[in-house]
């Protein structure tokens, strides 16, 4: 029977509740376990959404597992199956937004804290966590405000659109500036959950040899103003199936409809909608992802998917692709900058983006 006085607290795989995973898969036990690993300290990542925000801040792992590589990492997100627990560097635990994890947190002393989100949830539990270092955004005087000089730039940024107009910065140039890193192309990390992976079977016919197109076809709800034509879309594909291409039709339940209705006026493979890890393993088969700004394009940059990017309201200098993709803009100026509805009375900017460009981008990609 081991005692208490032999319980290994301080290793990587203790969680205190529950048997660890050493425990569960092997029966190891603390006083005679070959899989203790000491660690010294703990970082708390906040970064709570949108769910694509969460899959480009993970490169900020790779350099705090070499200044810190026995510390646990903690996030916090709303989409806690997004942060990378299997790869190599990748967090330790990943807690989602809720009552019992904010508590527990909260009754932590960590070494250091991120947080870089603005909204009132992260920058009140920022303001109230204990930390020896802290980096990223706060409360202040019931605002969101920079922790340091670090953050005033990002800062800024956000506050005024002609600034975020001029900023060439790239998204995770941004984080690591926060962070005080320099950033050198460390890439987006994912767990590939193997398990996930039911498009092997061949009732799918994925294993045709063919060069297969995944078009996310949707946008989200809320940005709107980035939402292509269906008649573009029917003109794309058709175009990519008489080039002998597979086309697979991507999105999530609020695409289904316009799903059904492309493959069912073209004859593109449309598989309905998946649980995420299952997603991830379907777009993961695609060689080339056409997309707009979504989760999807994060999750391709993840994947190492060559990529064609639609973008039409955002500053594309934010989008850090890898070398791997291109950015696609339509000819005529978008005047609706960082707006969910076009406000533009003249025309819709994205109308001006069209299939043969995109289609051309695909076949040189």
């Amino acid at each position: 029977m081991i005692k208490l006085s032999e319980v290994k607290s301080d290793c990587r795989h203790f969680i205190s509740q529950v048997p660890c995973g050493p425990n569960k898969k092997f029966g190891a036990v603390c006083n005679e376990c070959g899989y203790y690993e000491k660690t010294d300290g703990k970082i708390l990542i906040i970064k709570l959404g949108a769910a694509g925000d969460v899959v480009r801040t993970t490169p900020l792992l790779y350099p705090l597992k070499k200044d810190y590589p026995s510390a646990k990492i903690f996030w916090l997100t709303y989409y806690p199956t997004l942060v990378p627990l299997r790869t190599s560097p990748s967090a330790d635990r990943a807690f989602a937004y809720d009552l019992q994890s904010i508590s527990y947190l909260s009754s932590l002393k960590f070494d250091y804290v991120i947080n870089l989100d603005k909204d009132i949830e992260a920058i009140s539990l920022m303001d109230k966590i204990s930390a020896d270092r802290k980096d990223g955004f706060t409360l202040k005087d019931g605002n969101c405000y920079p922790v340091n000089e670090k953050a005033e730039e990002k800062f800024i940024t956000g506050l005024f659109d002609s600034v975020s107009k001029m900023n060439k910065k790239s998204y995770p140039e941004e984080i690591f500036e926060i962070c005080g890193y320099e950033f050198n192309k460390e890439k987006y990390l994912i767990d590939i959950k193997s398990e996930a992976d039911i498009f092997q079977n061949e009732k799918y016919g994925l294993n045709n040899g063919k060069i297969k197109i995944g078009l996310n076809t949707g946008c989200g709800a809320r940005w709107v103003s980035r939402l292509w034509k269906d008649e573009y879309w029917t003109e794309l594909i058709n175009k990519l199936l008489s080039e002998g291409y597979q086309v697979i039709l991507l999105g999530g339940k609020q695409e289904d409809e316009k799903n059904k209705f492309l493959s069912g006026n073209t004859g593109a493979d449309y598989f309905g909608y998946f649980e995420l890890d299952e997603y991830i393993n379907l777009m993961n088969k695609c060689d080339i992802i056409v997309t707009q700004v979504t989760m999807s394009m994060h999750l391709a940059i993840a994947l190492g998917k060559k990529l064609v990017l639609m973008n039409n309201i955002f500053n594309k200098n934010e989008f850090e692709l890898y070398g791997n993709g291109v950015i696609v803009e339509p000819e005529k100026e978008c005047k609706c900058y960082f707006q969910p509805v076009c406000t533009n009375k003249e025309y819709n900017c994205i109308d001006y983006l069209t299939p043969e460009k995109v289609f051309e981008e695909i076949v040189n990609s």
